[in-house]
């Protein structure tokens, strides 16, 4: 039987070492779903070290993590896992985007992975129409932390170099992001964006798999679709019936001639 004080040590080390690669967070949820008999000690890492970090940037990838660990643990028929993060999503939110001022950056963040997690139904529209309420307010902090986006809704890889070093004498209420910090989130956010790109195109290697995807974005065929095919039809036949009636008006010209 494993040591649960090593278990412990060597997951919230790979949650410490999370970066935009889905590589890392598989990595970490799988080690999660296999010592499950911890799961209750598993989960509240994952809190602590939301709560305990000081760095952004590591909170931001474990809120990304999430998303992917509850799939992997549903998949895995392991719903305890997300049973507890539905009961402890708030305690998270506070913990990436807390209201102190430096949550901010990460606003964007919390709102993505919590509109995914809806709509796969792990958490009820209420509960993110509540806590999106909540994180608004938050946004207006982000010029506190130095960061002077016109818009608080982008993420750092969308603002431009000389808008993302923190300015002179601007703090916020408890920290403040460093230079090391800020270029580390924009390349992860580039990062993710790439992928992001790449799985919009991507077909999946399956037997008639396009067709599929096809079939899955067109909408059910109705009396709208009926009528269209009626008039493009008669509209094809009036089309035929002209050239056929030129065809054979030349040709009877061209009859006459001889």
């Amino acid at each position: 039987m494993a040591d649960p004080f090593e278990v412990r040590m060597r997951f919230t080390s790979q949650l410490q070492h999370l970066n935009a690669s889905v590589a890392s967070a598989q990595k970490a949820a799988q080690y999660a779903l296999r010592y499950r008999d911890m799961d209750e000690d598993l989960h509240s890492c994952i809190l602590e070290q939301l709560e305990r970090q000081n760095n952004m940037n590591i909170r931001a990838n474990i809120m990304y993590f999430i998303e992917h660990f509850l799939d992997l643990a549903q998949r895995d028929g392991h719903a305890d896992y997300i049973r507890m993060m539905q009961r402890d999503i708030i305690r998270v939110v506070d913990a990436v985007a807390p209201d102190d001022g430096s949550g901010a950056a990460n606003v964007k963040v919390v709102r993505k992975v919590l509109q995914g997690l809806q709509g796969k139904g792990y958490l009820e529209p209420q509960v993110v129409i509540q806590i999106e309420d909540v994180i608004k307010e938050r946004e207006t902090n982000a010029e506190d932390l130095g960061l002077a986006s016109p818009n608080g809704d982008v993420e750092m890889a969308d603002i431009p170099p000389s808008q993302t070093i923190p300015k002179p004498g601007r703090r916020s209420a408890l920290h403040q992001l460093d230079k090391r910090q800020i270029e580390q989130r924009i390349e992860e956010d580039r990062e993710r964006h790439k992928r992001e790109r790449e799985s919009i195109w991507a077909i999946p290697k399956a037997e008639n798999a396009e067709m599929n995807r096809l079939w899955e974005e067109t909408s059910d065929f109705g009396e709208d679709d009926d009528r269209l095919i009626t008039e493009e039809l008669d509209d094809f036949q009036k089309e035929m019936e002209m050239q056929f009636g030129c065809q054979h008006h030349q040709g009877a010209t061209n009859g006459s001639r001889h």
